[in-house]
């Protein structure tokens, strides 16, 4: 059952499953684990998530690995980060 968020409440859910299991800096997570998991949850199955990946990794919150097929949050913007996901998520 998915249902229509906004871009700022999605990065904002993407970010807060990232640091719930503490993938900073070297400890990473599978893009396509993490794309499988929102596209459940909000439309256009996918696609959206992966912009809005993309459009965080160019705001430097997350950082890539592996040829791109891994990330991770941006231990250098950690306050950014936790105060981002405070704002948009209740």
């Amino acid at each position: 059952m998915s249902r229509r968020l906004a871009d700022n409440e999605v990065k904002a859910d993407i970010l807060h499953r990232l640091l719930r299991r503490g993938c900073w800096g070297a400890r990473y997570f599978p893009v396509e684990t993490l794309v499988r998991w929102m596209g459940r949850k909000i439309d256009r199955d996918g696609k959206r998530v992966r912009r809005l990946i993309k459009q965080m990794v160019k705001e430097e919150y997350l950082l890539i690995h592996k040829g791109g097929k891994t990330i991770s949050l941006n231990p250098t913007k950690r306050i950014e980060i936790i105060q981002y996901i405070k704002r948009f998520i209740k």
